[in-house]
């Protein structure tokens, strides 16, 4: 007879459906879609130590999507009367696409919530980038929000990430959020061996100094992710986990989101479970967001998503992080 063991996978995450100890992987339905996140290309004005998605300034294997792709999504929302309430627009740098002030538009006119993750430097001051989200601003209020990656209240931290030269650019970047009434949020990491109530008492004191319209200890206006790094050994999810843990498949970000890209060279944008895997062309889950539904096979059963990633367990499921507001 065959051993069972030589059936298991030799590393972690190798397998759609088993661990490595050969336990059944733990995977998350869909349970609503509320939160369409639009990848709006992977360029961006700076190059960050550990960037969740690689962007830089040359990385463009994910293309600038157009507004017309983005409204192909806009459009099956609307005819298949699916329940999202939020679209998200992430990168990259959004301000660095050509037709995201348009896209902005779009999404709002048709009453959705809309938030963008920026780091608030040149790309978004510019003044035609500017006006316009002045313009939309005054039309559709708090709608829109805007979530600035600072990812230190201390300038050397901060620029230990980002760079040298990005702290006082990103806070001239918020202050004139502020000074011109945008709905604001902040980003922050949890790399820096602080507790976390220390760490939101040090951006608070920032903020205040600030004048910011931001709460320190509102994790939805002042938002800290954990850090992440594919070569940390992190343990694998198992559906015997949940209980373990005291949580439930719907906390994770995918039974609740899907995002969209399209990669360099594609002729049509793809489907993903979420903002943090958008390279792998295993986690593809078609064209459409009914496509994505039904998904099976591989990384999907019937559009669950099996948590075959070490980001499923390091900052959905063990560090709790969610992108959407």
């Amino acid at each position: 007879m065959t051993d069972a063991a030589v059936l298991l996978p030799e590393a972690k995450f190798a397998e759609p459906d088993l661990t490595a100890t050969g336990e059944r992987r733990a995977r998350v339905p869909l349970m609503a879609l509320r939160t369409l996140w639009i990848n709006t290309g992977s360029l961006c004005n700076i190059t960050c130590r550990n960037c969740y998605i690689e962007s830089s300034p040359e990385n463009d294997r994910l293309a600038y999507i157009t507004r017309g792709e983005a409204a192909t999504y806009l459009d099956e929302i609307a005819r298949d009367r699916l329940p999202v309430t939020e679209i998200g627009f992430t990168g990259g740098e959004p301000f660095m696409n050509p037709e995201i002030l348009e896209m902005l538009g779009d999404a709002l006119e048709r009453g959705f919530s809309v938030l963008v993750l920026t780091n608030a430097m040149q790309p978004m001051l510019r003044p035609r980038i500017r006006d316009g989200l002045s313009a939309l601003r005054d039309v559709h209020g708090n709608r829109l929000t805007l979530r600035v990656s600072l990812d230190h209240y201390s300038k050397a931290l901060h620029e230990e990430e980002r760079g040298p030269q990005t702290f006082d650019k990103t806070l001239e970047g918020i202050d004139w959020l502020a000074q011109e009434g945008f709905s604001i949020a902040l980003a922050g990491r949890t790399c820096w061996g602080e507790s976390e109530a220390d760490e939101r008492a040090g951006y608070g004191a920032l903020i205040e100094a600030r004048g910011w319209p931001v709460d320190a200890h509102d994790p939805a206006s002042l938002v800290l992710f954990p850090e992440m790094d594919e070569k940390a050994d992190v343990p694998e999810i198992t559906e015997s986990c949940w209980s373990i843990l005291g949580k439930t498949p719907s906390d994770v970000m995918c039974a609740s989101s899907r995002m969209v890209v399209k990669r360099k060279g594609a002729e049509a944008p793809v489907v993903l479970p979420c903002t943090l895997l958008p390279y792998d062309p295993a986690f593809e889950m078609g064209t459409s967001l009914a496509e994505a539904a039904r998904a099976d096979g591989g990384m999907f059963d019937r559009g669950a998503v099996k948590l075959c990633h070490p980001h499923c367990a390091k900052f959905c499921v063990l560090g709790g992080g969610s992108c959407s507001a």
